[in-house]
């Protein structure tokens, strides 16, 4: 066996092009291809893949990963070669699978850059190169574009037939497997001078039997505009008795199409095939000939004519491919990096890149994300504005205040997302779940936000509340609620009741320190942050994310305290019903009282029965913020003392969770370690660790999670089953949530350890990853943060993860130390020596204060972190007066704000 060495991807270009050689010889990669206006695509180097708008409409077939070399239909592009028989331009043919080991294989290479995919396929023996292009135009219209062009490499003339063949799958992704053959039943199929359209009769899925107005087409035109010779519209007659799509009749014997030039006839009740059959041609050593084909999806009958004038023709094709290029760079320069590593500039602008496709895709619609039926969860929604308040900022003051309108009356929220900002949906699948964390993640989000823009505003702002049928945080059904009533929490007067973000806020942090388990932490529910924690609903305890929201609740009392002396406010409105949570103003609660504190929730949610009185109550803010800073005090000082596990080494760490058995999880058992890293991260990211635990806490993380092949792992072996814990252990140790390297996780103890002091130990976490998925002969991967890497070192579920955003903002604000501090900007580096290039010099490119900005630091000494400090910062070439805080320096917001806007503005930092 002939097996071709499979090098890394290369960087070609400085936008983060990259190419690599024989990328079909390694299995599960895909890229993605996708606009503003809904078409989500995803394609392999044997040009496999799926074209969807939604879970319902599916222009191809809907697949998972394993589908992309284990299926046979893709978007082929035959070519008959004659006297020499068939070959795919796409790879895609049982020939060329036999041959693929063989000296007789095709020779490959993949270029690819910001969303748009190209493969080089040559056969010697046939003389043949079919360079194929793939992207999806941007804008608003939902099509893919193709080009292809043929090239005689030999040295006599041949005889070339073209046909591509796309399967028409046009249909719900509920159809693949239920009703497969029924619903190819309602297909009504038409040819016309370009191409095939389907427009099945019917809708046939969990939505019912409905009249069907979407469209499915495949067009195709030869050089510039030249229609097809003929169609093959239907799978069956194309494939033949006995063929396959890898082999089919119709190509390999050369077969006259079914329906000759211009179309014009009409199937009805069968599989379809985007079957385009294009004019013999005659190619001389050294021509080509080139080709497009248009992948579309409308929401009815296709206008044919307007499509392939705008898209049919080489010409057109080279232009629209060039305006994507520009768009996606537009997207991806708002923020760039210069340290004395290229490949890993490069490669973060594929991260860059992720959270938008993460907002574009949700979690769904590419092969890994085979679980997913659309849209983005309540986490997502949070963790996605991240990186778009570094992005786009412009676009992130309206989608936090329309996400907040998702927060129930206590204290969980919606977890049925709409498809438009702030759109939220009742319960329609009688399943009543919380995840515990989710309330911890708003108020995070927001204080990056208030830091940014200095917006204190924003949190007196009023939103409504999320109403369905759930109520007590699932545990109780409000059987007077309506659908048809809307889904907004209202007075007892029927009006709707609107609160401010920051009441939002409060409650969300509020009622889980009362919501405690026999521990005294916050129930664990349905599940926190690891949704494979979903067996311990009734004891279960997260004590990680009991440490979030102490934080939470320690930082918004020392908000309250900033709002005060900025704005004067010295009272705040809330709900009355509020009141009995923030206990220290009236009627006590004993914090170490289980009971009591069930009993105060208890209480309140009596008190708000999916419904509010609507009286408000005028609380003394100073009082409110001195409560919060007593309950965030009492958490530390709990689970220092209760939750740290001593280690027999010398060190220790958190314990993170309690079993449904109320039995402690971590520790060093019998049967082994068992430890978490997720128990670490929440400690350090706030301030629930002391600063005396923090050296321990990384040495057991070395010791216990850490593996040179694959990274920090998520957790420990635990060694079996946990039913009492959750589904993630019945999971093969080293996969996905059962201690795989799982990125997000990573990610965030590299950026806490940064905003702990602990640079170096962070650097180390970050590089780790890097290096871990920019090494392509274990990963096999194309540049990007996967969401876990597995125990073989593979990158899985590529692309769509919320590490990139958690990345991103650690790359800005913690190593580069480009930080809001309510709305001034704050410059804290926390770059290392390997950072800086061979001038001593690292930079970045940024948004802020709605500025363009380009901050270079230089150090005139030794680069190592802790040696330096800023010595002096220019502005455009001009002197800036230093205000000096902790670390760093202070520059205003008003100073940036005087800036011309449309231009980079240059911050030269001298480090000394």
């Amino acid at each position: 066996m002939n097996q071709k060495s499979t090098p890394n991807w290369q960087f070609t270009g400085n936008n983060g092009e990259f190419s690599l050689k024989h990328p079909d010889k390694s299995s599960f990669l895909y890229f993605p291809l996708v606009n503003e206006g809904g078409m989500m695509s995803s394609i392999s180097p044997q040009l496999h893949g799926q074209v969807t708008t939604g879970h319902n409409t599916f222009l191809t077939p809907p697949i998972s990963v394993e589908d992309l070399h284990n299926s046979r239909g893709s978007r082929n592009f035959w070519v008959y070669v004659e006297g020499k028989g068939a070959w795919s331009a796409a790879g895609n043919s049982a020939r060329q699978h036999a041959q693929a080991y063989s000296d007789s294989a095709d020779e490959s290479l993949l270029e690819a850059g910001l969303l748009w995919h190209r493969i080089t396929r040559e056969n010697k023996e046939l003389g043949i190169k079919a360079e194929v292009t793939s992207f999806v135009p941007c804008g608003t219209d939902t099509v893919e574009l193709m080009k292809i062009v043929l090239t005689n490499t030999g040295t006599e003339e041949i005889r070339i037939t073209p046909t591509a063949a796309v399967p028409l799958y046009a249909r719900s992704a509920d159809d693949l497997r239920d009703h497969r053959h029924v619903t190819s039943l309602l297909n009504r199929i038409y040819t016309s001078a370009y191409g095939v359209e389907v427009q099945p009769a019917l809708s046939f899925d969990e939505r019912g039997h409905r009249i069907n107005h979407t469209s499915y087409g495949v067009f195709g035109a030869e050089e510039e505009g030249g229609q097809p010779a003929g169609f093959f519209p239907v799978q069956e007659d194309f494939i033949g008795e006995g063929g396959s799509l890898d082999w089919p009749e119709a190509v390999v014997l050369n077969a006259e199409p079914q329906i000759g030039h211009g179309g014009g006839i009409h199937k009805e009740g069968y599989e379809a095939l985007g079957g385009l059959r294009f004019a013999s041609a005659a190619l001389l050593p050294g021509q080509s000939r080139s080709y497009v084909v248009v992948l579309a999806i409308e929401s009815d009958r296709i206008n044919i004519s307007r499509l392939m004038s705008k898209y049919g023709a080489s010409a057109a094709f080279d232009a629209y491919l060039e305006e994507n290029k520009l768009f996606w760079a537009g997207k991806v320069n708002t923020v760039e990096f210069h340290t004395g590593d290229d490949d890993a500039d490069q490669w973060m602008k594929w991260v860059t890149l992720q959270p938008v496709l993460r907002r574009l895709y949700g979690n769904s619609f590419l092969p890994y994300h085979d679980y997913g039926r659309g849209g983005r969860g309540w986490r997502d929604l949070w963790q996605d504005c991240l990186a778009l308040l570094i992005m786009e900022p412009g676009d992130v003051r309206s989608l936090l205040l329309n996400n907040y309108a998702g927060v129930r009356i206590d204290g969980s929220n919606a977890t049925i997302i709409g498809q438009q900002p702030g759109e939220f949906i009742a319960d329609r699948n009688n399943i009543p779940r919380v995840w515990m964390d989710h309330g911890a993640w708003p108020f995070m989000t927001t204080m990056l936000y208030l830091n940014q823009s200095g917006d204190l505003d924003f949190l007196l702002q009023e939103q409504t509340y999320f109403r369905d049928s759930f109520m007590s945080r699932c545990r109780e059904r409000d059987s007077s609620w309506e659908g048809a009533a809307g889904s907004s929490l209202r007075t007892a007067d029927g009006n709707i009741y609107k609160g401010t973000i920051l009441e939002h806020i409060l409650l969300q942090n509020l009622v889980p320190f009362f919501n405690v388990g026999e521990h005294n932490n916050i129930l664990l529910e349905g599940a926190d942050w690891n949704d494979g924690l979903d067996m311990a609903a009734q004891r279960g305890e997260s004590v990680t994310f009991t440490a979030f929201y102490a934080s939470n609740l320690y930082e918004l009392s020392m908000l309250l305290r900033t709002l005060k002396e900025r704005t004067g406010q010295k009272t705040l409105v809330l709900a009355e019903e509020m009141v009995l949570l923030l206990d220290s103003l009236g009627d006590a609660v004993d914090y170490t009282s289980v009971s009591a504190k069930l009993e105060r929730l208890k209480h309140f949610y009596a008190a708000a029965p999916n419904v509010v009185s609507g009286i408000r109550a005028n609380l003394d803010i100073e009082q409110v913020a001195d409560d919060l800073a007593q309950k965030a005090e009492w958490i530390f000082a709990h689970l220092r003392k209760n939750e740290w596990v001593a280690s027999e080494h010398g060190d220790g760490w958190f314990n993170g969770y309690h079993n449904n058995d109320g039995e402690r999880v971590e520790g060093e058992k019998a049967e082994g370690v068992r430890m978490t890293l997720t128990g670490q991260v929440f400690p350090l990211l706030g301030h629930a660790a002391a600063p005396e635990q923090i050296p321990h806490i990384i040495a057991a993380v070395e010791r216990n999670l850490f593996d040179e092949k694959i990274g920090y792992r998520l957790n420990s072996n635990f060694g079996g089953i946990q039913q009492n814990l959750g589904r993630a252990f019945g999971f093969a140790f080293g996969h996905k949530e059962n201690g795989a390297m799982f990125s997000h996780m990573t990610v965030m103890y590299g950026n806490a350890l940064y905003k702990r002091g602990y640079v170096q130990e962070g650097h180390k976490v970050l590089d780790s990853l890097y290096n871990l998925s920019a090494n392509f002969e274990l990963s096999r991967i194309y540049p990007g943060v996967p969401e876990y890497i597995n125990e073989q070192g593979r990158g899985m579920y590529t692309y769509l993860t919320g590490s990139a955003s958690w990345l991103l903002l650690t790359m800005v604000t913690e190593v580069f130390g480009v930080k809001g501090q309510l709305g001034d900007l704050r410059l804290e580096p926390k770059l290392v020596k390997e950072q800086f290039d061979q001038e001593g010099k690292a930079s970045i490119k940024t948004l802020f204060a709605d500025r363009q900005l380009e901050v270079v630091y230089t150090s005139t000494g030794s680069a190592g972190y802790g040696e330096y400090q800023i010595h002096s910062v220019t502005l455009n070439g001009a002197e800036v007066t230093l205000q000096r805080v902790s670390e760093g320096v202070v520059i205003p917001r008003d100073v940036l704000s005087a800036l011309p806007e449309g231009q980079v503005h240059q911050l030269q930092v001298v480090l000394a």
